[in-house]
């Protein structure tokens, strides 16, 4: 899962970041509007996260931006006002939560899950391939029934691949949709992890490597390094 922060205090910004990353959240920060409208331009997110004060563009032009486009991305409305008249505004916008300042991180985690889950409606929610499941609000995975303990970086591989439901994910996307626009494209990452992910889930191996092209998770449970 992957989210957009619009957020100007640097070290609230910061903090947000940091601790959904301890809930296997990936997160970009935009400073501005026009940082946010950029990133928005280039990456595909599950939830924007907007206060709504912020340089540039305002966190409401940003939500007409996203709703204009189409994308389908949803809104959580982040600001330190708590007035009704703030919120019925940011709803007539476009936003689909609203979440007032000081607010606990769980919360927060909760609700861009929550919102993350009712885009995805067609999906269902516990992903199930090849004797593997994994449970994304609960934080659970299983294999043929036995618990798997993954750490919170293995568990955003592994979503991802199951979300592809047996096609080819490549280095790249898993790069982008399991860590953040920080990562380093050339770092090694994405084969460690998936291949200390494939020893976890234990044999016969589940993950396959596709030559030249990826990762895809293997239903005939045969996947090879």
């Amino acid at each position: 899962m992957r989210v957009l922060i619009v957020e100007d205090e640097p070290y609230l910004a910061q903090a947000i970041r940091d601790g959904l990353r301890l809930q296997a959240i990936a997160a970009d920060v935009a400073e501005d509007g026009d940082t946010a409208l950029e990133l928005l331009d280039v990456h595909a997110y599950d939830v924007a996260v907007l206060d709504r004060d912020i340089p540039g563009p305002s966190g409401d032009d940003v939500a007409r931006s996203i709703v204009a486009s189409g994308s389908g991305v949803p809104i959580l409305m982040l600001t330190a006002a708590d007035r009704l008249d703030d919120k019925v505004t940011g709803f007539e916008i476009g936003a689909d939560d609203y979440l007032t300042k000081p607010f606990e991180l769980r919360e927060l985690a909760v609700r861009l899950r929550a919102l993350a889950r009712r885009r995805g409606v067609s999906r269902p929610p516990v992903r199930e391939l090849a004797g593997v499941r994994l449970d994304p609000f609960r934080r659970e995975v299983y294999r043929d029934g036995r618990y798997v303990a993954l750490t919170r970086k293995q568990f955003a591989v592994l979503e991802v691949l199951l979300a592809a439901e047996g096609g080819v994910v490549s280095s790249e996307e898993l790069l982008e949709r399991a860590w953040d626009m920080n990562a380093d494209p050339f770092t090694n990452a994405v084969r460690i992890t998936v291949s200390a992910l494939r020893k976890r889930l234990g044999e016969p191996w589940v993950i396959a490597t596709v030559p030249g092209v990826g990762y895809r998770i293997d239903a005939g449970g045969d996947g090879d390094g």
